[in-house]
């Protein structure tokens, strides 16, 4: 999983170098920064308020533990073993079978379910996706994304200021042309390898937390049939959140989805089941 890790790290610090080459070419290093600064400031007021505007969109109310006493010992039995606060459990008046997490850090944290998933899977399935939510809020990803989507908001501004205000002399240029187009789709690209990873490593967490890899598994193969067969009532917007992709499409939006193929995820995890290190640590 290190390679995961590994992998997100070095994708951020491409984000970054784009950024200073463009934050150079337009106006020196001041350039880039204040493009870093203004994307900063809007991602870090979606960051505060993101537990609140994700579970508003989908409708979801807060249910307390008498209002769901087996569904919140679950998720209480998962924080235990994940060695994470109580978070916040949300139920969305959702037929379509799906499930996120959301929230700035462990302290803030907040899990959704769909009534949905909450009829279709069984409990250990159920344990299984509860535990790759928290895996979730246990590697920060809230933050990352958060810091991935300041990195690609201050870029894409610079394109825009280059689009719009570039000097007439560089607009036949190469690099001009190049920055214009591959830019874009390269911030694009970057940012979906990203979330890919982390969804991986949440699927590796959740299962070393819960010490069973199969439930997951099992509860993937599941819910791949269930987006398939029932329509999505969320907004596209908050798709990358949620444990499968709300949204089912062809070759197209599987190449430019932000989670990965739900075969390889399914594979590794029935991988991890068979191997008896896993279970060591």
């Amino acid at each position: 999983m290190w390679i995961n890790t590994a992998k997100t790290f070095l994708l951020m610090l491409l984000l970054t170098l784009i950024l200073v080459f463009l934050g150079e070419h337009v106006g020196g290093p001041r350039g880039g920064l204040i493009a870093l600064a203004l994307a900063a400031i809007l991602n870090m007021i979606g960051w505060f308020f993101s537990d609140r505007i994700a579970v508003a969109s989908v409708g979801a109310k807060e249910v307390r533990r008498e209002e769901a006493p087996q569904l919140y010992a679950l998720v209480e039995e998962v924080a235990r073993a994940a060695d994470l606060p109580m978070p916040r459990i949300y139920v969305a008046p959702i037929p379509q079978p799906n499930a996120f997490a959301t929230g700035r850090d462990p302290n803030h944290a907040a899990v959704a379910f769909t009534e949905g998933i909450l009829k279709l899977l069984d409990r250990r399935e159920l344990k299984g996706v509860i535990a790759h939510e928290l895996a979730h809020i246990k590697n920060r990803d809230i933050l990352i994304m958060s810091v991935v989507a300041t990195l690609a908001g201050a870029i894409m501004f610079l394109v825009d200021i280059l689009r719009w205000g570039g000097r007439s002399r560089d607009r036949n240029s190469v690099t001009f042309l190049i920055m214009l187009l591959v830019v874009p789709i390269a911030v694009l690209l970057i940012r979906l390898a990203i979330s890919r990873s982390r969804e991986y490593l949440a699927d590796y967490w959740g299962a070393k937390f819960i010490k069973d890899p199969e439930a997951l598994a099992s509860a993937l193969e599941k819910l791949a049939l269930g987006v398939k067969r029932i329509p999505a009532e969320v907004p596209q917007y908050m798709s990358h959140m949620f444990i499968v992709n709300p949204f089912s499409g062809g070759f197209l939006a599987e190449l430019f989805s932000t989670h990965p193929p739900l075969e390889k995820r399914i594979k590794k995890l029935r991988e991890l089941a068979q191997d008896p290190e896993f279970y060591l640590h």
